[in-house]
């Protein structure tokens, strides 16, 4: 995700300076004109706002804390962009320390996936002052379609959660249809031409539906990182039926498919 969003920043004409782990990911990006920092202090020394996109709590702490980390810095007066899917915690954690530190912290995950990403398509939705969002709301215009303030710190990553489980159970609820029908007689292609016509047809069962009828699985979306944000959203104290059931569901998938995509939960329940 963080390499096609980049690369938005870059088209719009952005002078870009990149971090990864891996720097080998960064090559493309240096060939499109973006320049390298060889840790996250260095990173934060050179920009002005600084966006984070890594896959959980674990590799945040890792970047603000860790040796060279963002928070080793002595930069002041810059803005941190986290827009990983992570807890509402430690952004709250993470915010309270750019603070000290005479920083700026915004949680800010999107809902899309990759193609979203490569057209400037997500949906970005932004916990943190209202104050530093309209600093970079035009910046953050060139990565989504929309993005939406929708509270302080960590109202962003609990709405993302909230999109998750929804995302989750969709998916759960396709994959068990798509199973009772076939049990029954209903060719899968048949049944997913029903649905795409209907009131309930959307992008996402579209395409999770036809992966499932081609046996595509290769991961747009890992199970695990579902898996993942299911978690985190019961730790937030969701606690209702269908959550409950995903989670179970996902959690159990991801033991043996994890590396596979969100949908490949039709080969767990069939």
């Amino acid at each position: 995700m963080g390499n096609p969003m980049s690369k938005q920043l870059i088209k719009a004409g952005f002078p870009l300076t990149v971090y990864n782990r891996n720097p080998s990911k960064t090559e493309e990006l240096v060939a499109l004109g973006a320049k390298t920092a060889l840790n996250p202090a260095l990173l934060l020394d050179q920009a002005a706002v600084v966006f984070l996109m890594v896959s959980d709590d674990e590799a945040v702490a890792a970047l603000f804390q860790g040796e060279n980390g963002l928070l080793k810095s002595t930069s002041t007066n810059k803005i941190i962009v986290n827009m990983s899917t992570i807890s509402p915690a430690i952004s709250r954690e993470m915010a309270l320390l750019c603070k000290e530190k005479g920083n700026h912290y915004l949680d800010a995950p999107v809902s899309g996936s990759v193609k979203q990403a490569e057209d400037g398509q997500l949906v970005i939705m932004v916990g943190g002052e209202q104050a530093i969002y309209q600093k970079i709301e035009g910046i953050l215009a060139n990565l989504g379609k929309m993005s939406l303030r929708v509270g302080e710190t960590g109202a962003g990553n609990t709405a993302k959660l909230a999109i998750n489980t929804l995302l989750a159970i969709q998916a759960q609820g396709l994959a068990e249809t798509m199973a009772f029908a076939e049990n029954n007689g209903i060719q899968k292609t048949d049944l997913i031409n029903l649905i795409n016509n209907s009131a309930i047809g959307n992008v996402f069962l579209k395409i999770k539906g036809d992966a499932i009828i081609n046996q595509n699985f290769k991961a747009v979306f890992a199970l695990k990182h579902i898996a993942k944000d299911l978690r985190l959203a019961r730790a937030e104290g969701i606690n209702s039926p269908l959550a409950n059931t995903a989670y179970q569901s996902f959690q159990a998938a991801a033991l043996t498919m994890g590396d596979d995509d969100i949908i490949a939960i039709a080969n767990h329940i069939s």
